[in-house]
């Protein structure tokens, strides 16, 4: 059975209030007399919000290093220095991890090696009962396989269901393209093209990831091609930085997919997506083309588009980038099975290092971080760190 659909949840930043405040006990004996005036009692207001930055160092051939201190680093926010309050290697904190899937035409050749690679990392990484996963498929539409949970073999029955055909006939189930009697679908959802890179990376990090604590990350297994998502690269890129996620990237060129648009009848295996039962995508109420599987937040459908094709790989290296993660690609020499080793040891390696944002750099919007080395003989060290955070809505 699959699990229960989740409803859209607003993220927003959370903001403290520190009040402090003095006050004089009734029996207090009289001050000696002082030529000072005398202090008002006030309060005031600060924002404590701890930021974090999940930080991992290499050498020049590319050794994690995992022998420094919150001294050997420098840290400005929108160019103005600010004090590292806390640093550490975290490693005992819970990590909750996604895996999203790309099953589009393109990737279909690699699932396999996908699904066994993926089974092994999990079981790797899931070492305690604090540390939870979910799984995430995403062609024409964006579907949960599973949610978030500690239990590997709910997550390893996932993982089998990862690409499989569809049954008309099962109860409750309704094929890829099945509102409309004329697709002429055959029942498996990548019989028409479609690939919502950009929503499935968008909904796990606003509607899951950014309810979770500790350290967190996704892995993306796809060639990067993004076609109908109703997010924007910028808007998903946005979601992890808000929700404090980490995104590495395991690229496979595949196959050139040439296919038309998916067509407005699309609909999840229960008649919708992740989020909307019976409706849109996960988490896009309405909208969307006439009698079809749902639009947009704001009404708009999907957008086919004449545009060549794009680079996946560049894509990919600005996700990873900007949320601090890293971009590997499938080769002979490289295999799914190792890349997923080499994540496990740098999520293994990373310092933590968390600071709390002064006046000028608090306000609502986005703020970029420049971290570097505080001596200049440890400049030929490489960090890995996110580029910004966002305050506010």
């Amino acid at each position: 059975m699959r699990p229960a659909v989740l409803a859209p949840v607003l993220a927003s930043a959370t903001l403290v209030t520190l009040l402090l405040s003095a006050s004089v006990p009734a029996q207090t004996p009289p001050a000696p007399a002082t030529d000072k005036p005398a202090v008002t009692p006030s309060t005031l207001s600060v924002d404590a919000r701890l930021v974090n930055l999940p930080v991992v160092v290499r050498d020049k051939k590319g050794a994690l290093v995992q022998s420094l201190t919150k001294d050997d680093f420098t840290l400005q926010v929108d160019g103005h220095p600010q004090v590292i309050r806390y640093f550490d290697k975290d490693t005992n904190l819970p990590l909750t991890l996604g895996l999203l899937v790309d099953t589009s035409a393109s990737q279909r050749k690699v699932i396999d090696d996908e699904r066994t690679a993926s089974s092994s990392f999990l079981d790797q990484m899931l070492t305690t009962d604090k540390d939870k996963a979910f799984l995430i498929q995403f062609s024409r539409q964006v579907e949960l396989l599973q949610d978030v949970t500690g239990s590997k073999p709910k997550l390893q029955a996932a993982l089998k269901e990862i690409d499989t055909p569809v049954d008309p006939n099962a109860s409750g189930v309704t094929p890829v393209g099945g509102n409309d009697p004329n697709s002429g679908n055959s029942g498996h959802r990548n019989d028409r093209a479609g690939t919502t890179l950009y929503d499935s990376l968008f909904l796990a990090a606003d509607e899951i990831l950014s309810k979770q604590k500790g350290r967190k990350a996704l892995i993306l297994l796809t060639d990067g091609d993004d076609r109908g998502s109703r997010e924007s690269i910028a808007s998903a890129i946005e979601a992890a930085q808000r929700a404090d996620t980490i995104v590495y990237a395991i690229y496979f060129k595949g196959e050139s997919d040439h296919s038309d648009f998916p067509h407005p009848g699309s609909g999840g295996r229960n008649g919708g997506g992740m989020g909307y039962p019976g409706g849109g995508g996960m988490g896009y109420p309405g909208g969307g083309y006439p009698g079809g599987g749902g639009g947009g937040r704001n009404g708009g459908g999907q957008r086919p588009s004449t545009e060549s094709r794009p680079d996946g790989k560049k894509i990919l290296t600005r996700i990873t980038n900007e949320t601090g993660g890293r971009l590997f690609e499938v080769s002979k020499k490289e295999t799914t099975a190792q890349i997923y080793t080499e994540i496990a040891e740098e999520l293994r390696a990373q310092y933590r290092l968390g600071y709390t944002p002064d006046q000028a750099t608090s306000a609502d919007g986005y703020h970029k971080i420049d971290l570097a080395f505080a001596r200049p003989e440890d400049k030929k060290l490489q960090i890995q760190t996110r580029e910004g955070y966002y305050t506010g809505k």
